[in-house]
């Protein structure tokens, strides 16, 4: 996976600063980079001035491939680069010159600000990715910047402003932001169901009762993700809040009889709840069944987040099923008023 650091100078023409110093970006590159588990040999414009400079040594061997221990490279780069925008204006520009105006346009953009050091790396998961990007991060302010940090609130006292991109960090924020948004969504849903369950019943036993049969299949669907290695993403995420939404559904119609029967058996809780389960349980069975037909069929899909979409939402409709027919009326026994309770002994 393509992994790239950008270093940038501040203003355009920046790596023709005198504080821009050549050597601390090869040190970097070359000797903490380039020594890391997992990620292929760096490239960067320092490559280019170390082979462009064995050439021009004639050598032979690794005793030039390295930067000139006089002048600025970038500079001689930079006035190089100038030559050939004169030649190519005079319609004299050669293969060479195109090969270096190429070379240089990898690594150096046309406002001369940025430098990318470009490099590869094993796919290794988001969570053996997060710390090698913060490695990455505390090394590159420390060698470049001299602070010793992963993150620099205020720039004005760093010579470069870093940022570490490519498609693996951006593979581990599109990760965040999907487990962040999970965090978030399910919060917000789990806020309003509560809202709603205390304006509907005015109760907190109630409440309580009613969120955690309804908290229990979540956690279970999550788990058998981890099992099955189904990953986080836009498609499985889903599952979580659509799931959730039918089950509450089967919750409220469950409580709402149970509410209207409570005073027909003179609040005897084990009597209600007996009732509500003859009348409402069948019901709920049913319902379930047909929804979870209906999503068993995304499971012929032939796209994989479809697939999972359709399963675990199904397994997920199933365990909801099970503890609210099940946990449910457990919950409101175990909840019961004692005054109620002991009363409804005595009958």
């Amino acid at each position: 996976m393509p992994l790239e650091i950008v270093l940038d100078t501040k203003k355009p023409k920046g790596i023709l600063k005198s504080t821009i110093d050549i050597n601390k970006i090869a040190f970097f590159q070359d000797s903490f980079l380039a020594k890391q588990n997992n990620i292929a040999k760096p490239l960067s414009v320092i490559d280019g001035v170390k082979f462009t400079y064995q050439a021009m040594s004639e050598g032979l061997g690794d005793s030039t491939y390295t930067l000139p221990a006089f002048g600025n490279p970038l500079k001689d780069l930079h006035d190089k680069l100038r030559q050939v925008n004169v030649r190519r204006e005079n319609g004299a520009m050669t293969a060479a010159d195109s090969a270096t105006v190429k070379l240089v346009g990898s690594f150096i953009d046309s406002t001369e600000q940025y430098l990318r050091i470009s490099m590869s790396m094993a796919d290794i998961g988001t969570k053996e990715l997060l710390p090698v990007v913060d490695s990455i991060k505390r090394n590159a302010n420390k060698i470049l910047n001299g602070i010793d940090s992963i993150e620099i609130k205020d720039s004005s006292k760093t010579i470069y402003n870093i940022t570490v991109t490519g498609t693996s960090s951006t593979f581990l924020e599109g990760s965040r932001f999907i487990v962040n948004g999970l965090k978030e969504s399910i919060f917000w849903a789990f806020l309003l169901i509560a809202f709603c369950m205390l304006y509907l019943f005015k109760s907190a036993r109630i409440l309580l009762c009613s969120l955690i049969p309804n908290l229990i299949p979540l956690v279970i669907t999550a788990g058998v993700m981890g099992w099955a290695g189904v990953p986080l993403k836009p498609s499985t995420v889903l599952v979580f809040s659509v799931a959730l939404g039918i089950a509450i559904d089967i919750t409220i119609r469950f409580l709402v009889n149970y509410k209207q029967e409570l005073p027909t058996y003179n609040n005897d809780i084990s009597n209600t709840v007996s009732a509500t389960i003859n009348n409402t349980g069948l019901s709920i069975v049913y319902t379930s069944l047909v929804l979870i037909a209906g999503f068993v069929i995304f499971c012929f899909s032939g796209f994989g987040g479809t697939k999972a979409l359709g399963w675990l939402t199904s397994v997920t409709l199933f365990v909801a099923t099970l503890t609210n027919l099940i946990l449910l009326p457990v919950l409101l026994l175990l909840f019961a008023p004692k005054k109620i309770t002991d009363s409804a002994i005595m009958h």
